[in-house]
């Protein structure tokens, strides 16, 4: 089943994560052909590709600085799934680093990315996964 919201209960529930630990989001994305903004949003009808990489992208490293800065460790495109559901594919996988796992919160939390970022991530996507990781 298609999954494009971050339920905010599952984000909290990472009991297993050393919250004064560096973390590192996995990220798997499928783009929709058109983004989904609806009729009130205001903004031109673009691609989800477009939306993500050109919106969503930009708001994000603008309001990533005030939360220490996240990372990008690797952004690259998906091409062949080697092992899993022959139905299952993504366009983009990214690696990205945060300070730690309370930051991740409150970046997500946070009104300006909300109001700025999540609207064009959300319109963009078709599917989504978003893992959290550490090391060991």
């Amino acid at each position: 089943m298609p999954t494009t919201h971050l339920d905010p209960s599952r984000l909290r529930a990472t009991g297993g994560v050393s919250p004064d630990r560096p973390v590192t989001m996995l990220n798997l994305v499928r783009f929709r052909e058109q983004a989904e903004y609806g009729p009130a949003s205001g903004y031109a009808p673009c691609s989800g590709r477009t939306a993500y990489l050109e919106r969503y992208v930009p708001a994000f490293r603008a309001i990533a600085p005030a939360f220490g800065g996240t990372t990008p460790v690797y952004v690259g495109e998906a091409h062949e799934l080697l092992v899993g559901p022959d139905d299952e594919h993504w366009d983009l996988v990214a690696l990205i680093r945060y300070p730690d796992l309370p930051t991740l919160r409150a970046f997500l939390d946070d009104e300006r990315y909300l109001r700025e970022a999540a609207p064009h991530r959300i319109a963009a996507l078709a599917d989504w996964r978003f893992q959290v990781t550490s090391a060991p």
